[in-house]
């Protein structure tokens, strides 16, 4: 296949790349010339639309200035896969693109970083380094931050942006979700030093044929029996507790289950800041009972047995205990609800979203299909069952349940070539999977977080039309977090468009004092 004679326009920088394969896409030409006219930009894009060709063609361009260019991936196994991306499209030597990985010694990084152009790396392994003096950005044009909507707070995005921005060197951040909340894309903008912001979404008339259609399906259950028997255990102990805290003063909410996970993780922050310690015991004594109950609560009600149980066993299972918790755990209900559990799974019962899962993937049966689950006891259950109801499942976790990279990139190339079909993921899963011919997409539960829920969308619909299900239990939260998560994805483009409204007032401000 010929190169396409419209990328000509990319001037000096269509040199060093191969262009060759690839189709010729308006909107990413126009968005690198954006970039080569406007500075730092924060560039936001559907997942599958290329963002990847609009780092290569931003860092071409600092090539040819001769210049060097550093791509930034949150995890190794993409920054690998951006490696193999760049070797393809970029036209120099595979040795002068280095993927910089911390097991290379120190004597070594430093010489490889000297001859390379293009380093492809984790964020903390470039902020180690120039703590440490190994690499030093002189010399370096232009910074790709990928994923960028992770650059705020001390993450090592953070770190590397403020280097760039002493030297002058031009920043561009890539994210298919940068968050639908002022505060959050303002502290992205200002961590990164953006000026300015190239935003599609789906319907843009310049990307529109190029996305593939997502079919969204939500599937409602209701909850068993059993899970109602023991449910009905636990809300008179979550209620109690509730109360105790309302009338402290420091809450004010009479339906536990529409409490905010982050306003009890934030309660606990403001019972600790008590200074009687008397008083503070207390507080923290009945808080402990609360978040507690309402966590295995969640569990039981939209995960499932297992996990409920799982996490219960796990309570008992702790060497040193808490009073308050060594009080719950001798509660009647809580007794009676661990033996009741631990039954039900006995028995083969389980939450009806595992039922209805099995329906989703038997009608998808021989094709590629992910599951997302939030916790690692429901990826075990699910993986588990499903592998034992006819179907190839492997589990992808994250190095914190002890999976070493190695094994997670093993479990993706075999994902891949097909050795299985149905990988069951955490939210390791999320972000930087490049699996083609995923043809659906299971969350089993709803996501209030609208960054990761169109990360997991993002997974299919890629090069054919994608499904998507989405598992939710009626009357519990499930229902409260699929209406949060459409309500923040509407809000997020009205947002792109008043910070981008800003950062123009704020250039022409700038260009009017300076002609003044």
């Amino acid at each position: 296949m010929a190169t396409d004679e419209r990328w000509r326009q990319l001037g000096d920088a269509f040199s060093f790349m191969n262009l060759d394969a690839v189709e010729f896409r308006e909107y990413q030409l126009n968005i690198i010339k954006a970039v080569q006219s406007s500075g730092n930009t924060l560039v936001v894009l559907p997942t599958g639309l290329g963002k990847t060709l609009i780092g290569a063609g931003v860092m071409a361009g600092t090539l040819a200035k001769g210049r060097k260019a550093l791509i930034l991936a949150p995890t190794r196994p993409l920054s690998e896969q951006h490696e193999m991306g760049l070797s393809k499209l970029m036209n120099i030597g595979n040795s002068e693109i280095l993927l910089l990985t911390g097991s290379l010694k120190k004597e070594d990084r430093r010489a490889m970083e000297k001859d390379a152009r293009i380093i492809v790396a984790t964020p903390q392994t470039v902020a180690n380094d120039l703590k440490n003096g190994i690499l030093s950005l002189d010399g370096f044009g232009t910074v790709i931050f990928d994923e960028c909507h992770r650059a705020v707070g001390k993450y090592a995005y953070t770190y590397v942006a403020n280097e760039c921005s002493v030297r002058d060197i031009t920043v561009v951040g890539l994210t298919a979700s940068p968050g639908s909340k002022k505060e959050r894309v303002n502290a992205l903008v200002k961590a990164l030093g953006i000026r300015h912001i190239e935003a599609r979404v789906a319907t843009d008339k310049d990307v529109e044929k190029y996305v593939m259609q997502k079919n969204v399906h939500v599937l409602r259950v209701d909850l068993t029996a059993r899970i109602r028997e023991i449910s009905e255990l636990l809300k008179p102990e979550i209620r109690a507790a509730l109360k105790a805290i309302n009338n402290m003063g420091f809450f004010h909410f009479s339906d536990f289950e529409h409490i905010p996970k982050g306003r009890l993780i934030d309660l606990g922050n403001q019972l600790g800041k008590i200074e009687a310690m008397n008083y503070r015991l207390g507080a923290m004594f009945v808080y402990s009972k609360l978040i507690n109950l309402t966590h295995a609560y969640d569990l039981l009600t939209t995960e499932g047995i297992y996990p409920f149980n799982s996490y219960i066993e796990s309570l008992y299972a702790r060497d040193k205990k808490s009073k308050s918790l060594e009080s719950l755990l001798k509660t009647k209900s809580v007794l009676a609800a661990r033996e009741i559990s631990g039954a039900a799974i006995k028995n083969g019962e389980e939450h009806p979203k595992v039922f209805a899962l099995l329906d989703v993937l038997s009608k998808y049966k021989g094709s590629k299909a992910i599951v997302f689950a939030q916790y690692r006891s429901t990826v075990k259950m699910l993986s588990d069952f499903i592998s034992n109801n006819g179907f190839s499942a492997r589990p992808f976790v994250g190095k914190k349940e002890g999976v070493t990279q190695e094994q997670q990139k093993r479990s993706i190339m075999d994902f891949r070539e097909g050795k299985f079909d149905v990988l069951v993921a955490s939210s390791i899963g999320e972000e930087g999977i490049d699996i083609p011919g995923v043809d659906v997409v299971v969350f089993y539960e709803p996501v209030p977080n609208e960054i990761r829920n169109i990360q997991r969308r993002g997974r299919t619909g890629r090069f054919n039309v994608g499904d998507i299900y989405i598992l939710s239990a009626n009357n519990t939260k499930d229902q409260i977090y699929l209406r949060i998560s459409e309500q923040k994805e509407a809000k997020m483009l009205k947002l792109f468009n008043e910070v981008e409204a800003k950062l123009r007032a704020g250039t022409a401000k700038g260009q009017s004092k300076l002609g003044s």
